[in-house]
């Protein structure tokens, strides 16, 4: 489904991700196990010395100065393609001497490109560079291609390929036919997770572990839209365990409904995709009709993962399953 780009989502949180990225709960397991479990080795006295994990040791890992140059980048959206350093700062909420320090950084090193007529800056090509060896590198969305195309004709809805981002939904390829379809899907764009059947998909196939940590962080970043928000989870859940996909009517955008299954090709490293299926309502006398994405659009779908996940196994692992 498709929808506005999730907002970035402030550096404090990354900053603490090791304590604010679970309950409270869990942040008192933690302190329980590093104080009661303590490690221990033999010291060359022949006595046993306790070793406890030092506090904050990843905390410390993180680098301050890159990730606010990250989130500067990530200010900028499809519809805020030019900003200035104002506004730059209310998005980031990064101090005006920061911002003007990184915006200069940025732009020597090709990331940003100055248009002196607005004051303002817009993304360079380097910016593009960077993406493009991690899409060429994903095999498999070059042979889901052609099961794209074969999807796309035989349902007439717009047809993408996304896998999980930090919290959110990142297209690495879409197929746009519906033209009523007026929130533009293209490759690199982002959805939101909980309100889109590809976010769903993506989060009910993941591990138990990660699900929940996703959702820890969803919670921390936005409390109010997550309590809006995490009952579309639970409601596609029966369904996706029963039937193997989501589905959306309209949750974010009331015109757009959609469908979604993961893909599970390559080994278990390899990032976890979804593909769905969208179809906009805009131009349709009567609107969609009822049950025309679950009872004829899923079935080709599910067909279409199928045969990409065995497409994938032919070419990389011959004497594997799909």
């Amino acid at each position: 489904m498709d929808e506005s780009v999730a907002p970035p989502v402030p550096i404090e949180e990354d900053a603490h991700h090791a304590q604010a990225a679970v309950s409270a709960p869990v942040r008192a397991r933690i302190r329980a196990d590093a104080g009661g479990q303590v490690r221990a080795r033999e010291s060359r006295s022949g006595r046993r010395r306790a070793r406890r994990p030092r506090a904050g040791a990843r905390r410390r890992q993180f680098t301050v100065n890159l990730a606010r140059g990250l989130e500067t980048l990530r200010a900028f959206t499809p519809t805020d393609f030019l900003l200035g350093n104002s506004e730059l700062c209310q998005r980031t909420s990064l101090p005006k001497a920061t911002i003007s320090r990184l915006t200069y950084t940025l732009t020597q090193m090709g990331y940003l490109v100055r248009v002196d007529r607005l004051q303002k800056y817009r993304l360079g090509p380097e910016v593009l560079m960077l993406g493009y060896p991690m899409l060429a590198g994903l095999e498999v969305r070059h042979i889901a291609r052609p099961h794209m195309e074969a999807l796309v004709r035989a349902t007439s809805c717009t047809v993408n390929l996304g896998m999980l981002g930090r919290l959110e939904v990142v297209y690495i390829d879409a197929l746009r036919l519906d033209r009523g379809n007026i929130l533009q899907p293209d490759i690199g764009s982002a959805r939101l997770l909980l309100t889109t059947s590809i976010g769903r998909a993506l989060l009910l196939a993941s591990p138990a572990a990660e699900c929940t940590s996703i959702l820890n962080r969803l919670r921390v970043a936005n409390p109010s839209r997550f309590a809006e928000e995490k009952g579309f989870l639970a409601g596609d859940e029966e369904r996706f365990r029963a039937e193997g996909f989501c589905l959306a009517r309209g949750d974010f955008n009331s015109d757009i409904h959609a469908v979604a299954a993961p893909v599970r090709a390559g080994p278990r490293d390899h990032p976890l995709l979804a593909l769905n299926c969208t179809r906009s309502t805009l131009g349709r006398q009567g609107g969609l009709r009822t049950g025309t994405m679950e009872r004829k659009v899923a079935p080709r779908l599910l067909q279409a993962v199928c045969d990409i996940e065995r497409a994938y196994a032919v070419m990389f692992n011959p004497n594997g399953k799909c």
